[in-house]
């Protein structure tokens, strides 16, 4: 796959499974809001290259592309964001060496700080949506564009997590709700927080089983939040009454709030088909494993797009 044509959205038409990089990176597609009510992209230059982009940098060792799109929008800009939906991925080739270079995008709305000049970045530009296009210097950041003006800027986020590793139930000889997080299970709920944080989580609901509440305790003991307990996201509640279930779910869409959800594992894949066969979202194909997150983008109430970030926490797995 040529520069030129390296867009990729997983599971979509451009996505290629038999590509795999050596160098992982993420970025974002950074916007705000004009005083006049326009949608602007930032559009930073870079004097090592003398080029004009899109900001974006290579992982930390041990950082998720979540974390590192943040952290990257922030070292490259001095501004504060918060990620929505995931936008695909390109795939390109590093000029004189025989590796392959990807990185993720997101959509990450500006919430703030102020730009300063350093030494990667020493000028930052705001442009509306009918400019930003010739203002890139590379093809492959217009295509990123392009695929956040499919949709609405701004969407409200939910994040759906399945609750982390609480071992088997065979060995446990107590309730079955009252099985607790393993030793793994309580190292993925910790590693959950930053990335839950970087989409500005604020609220939390969980099914009533103690592994599920778990799950979500490390992130309400960050926020110093509540933790909603909700026994119709459970399975034994959502099987009792799916419908209720679904609308109490659609009802935590929220433009003034993004709200984390922790459910099991045979109340998910249900919830998610119900949701989009009714919005007419395709699902990608996800293996839906303990402590893996659902981020859900809706326009109004209306879901627009769902991505699914394995519980390594990210769009993809790397490898070591």
């Amino acid at each position: 796959m040529s520069a030129e044509s390296g867009f990729e959205q997983e599971g979509g038409p451009f996505w290629d499974p038999r590509i795999t990089a050596n160098i992982h990176a993420a970025g974002a597609v950074l916007w705000r809001v004009s005083k006049q009510g326009a949608v602007e992209i930032a559009v930073v230059h870079r004097p090592k290259y003398g080029d004009w982009s899109l900001p974006k940098g290579k992982l930390d060792p041990g950082e998720t592309p979540v974390l590192t799109a943040v952290r990257e929008v922030a070292e490259e800009t001095g501004l504060a964001s918060k990620l929505g939906r995931y936008l695909g991925h390109v795939t390109y080739p590093i000029p004189g060496h025989r590796k392959l270079k990807r990185v993720d995008y997101w959509a990450a709305e500006l919430v703030g700080g102020e730009f300063a000049a350093n030494s990667e970045v020493d000028v930052l530009s705001w442009y509306p949506l009918d400019r930003v296009m010739d203002q890139l210097s590379y093809p492959m950041d217009r295509q990123v564009v392009r695929a956040f003006t499919r949709l609405p800027a701004r969407t409200s986020t939910l994040l759906l997590i399945r609750h982390a590793k609480a071992g088997r139930r065979d060995r446990f000889t107590g309730p079955d709700d009252q099985r607790p997080l393993e030793r793994e299970g309580k190292e993925q709920a910790q590693a959950l927080v930053p990335n839950l944080l970087a989409f500005n989580a604020s609220e939390i609901y969980s099914a009533d089983p103690l592994r599920c509440v778990q799950t979500v305790a490390p992130l309400a003991e960050r926020l110093d939040a509540e933790i909603t307990v909700e026994p119709l996201f459970s399975e034994q509640g959502y099987t009792t009454d799916p419908d209720k279930a679904r609308e109490r779910f659609r009802n935590l869409v929220s433009d003034k709030a993004v709200r984390v959800v922790c459910s099991q594992g045979k109340v998910i894949p249900d919830l998610l088909g119900w949701l989009a066969e009714r919005d007419g979202v395709a699902l990608q194909s996800a293996r839906n494993r303990k402590g893996s997150v659902w981020v859900l983008s809706f326009a109004g109430r209306r879901l627009v797009a769902a991505d699914h970030l394995d519980r390594s926490l990210s769009a993809y797995v790397v490898k070591d």
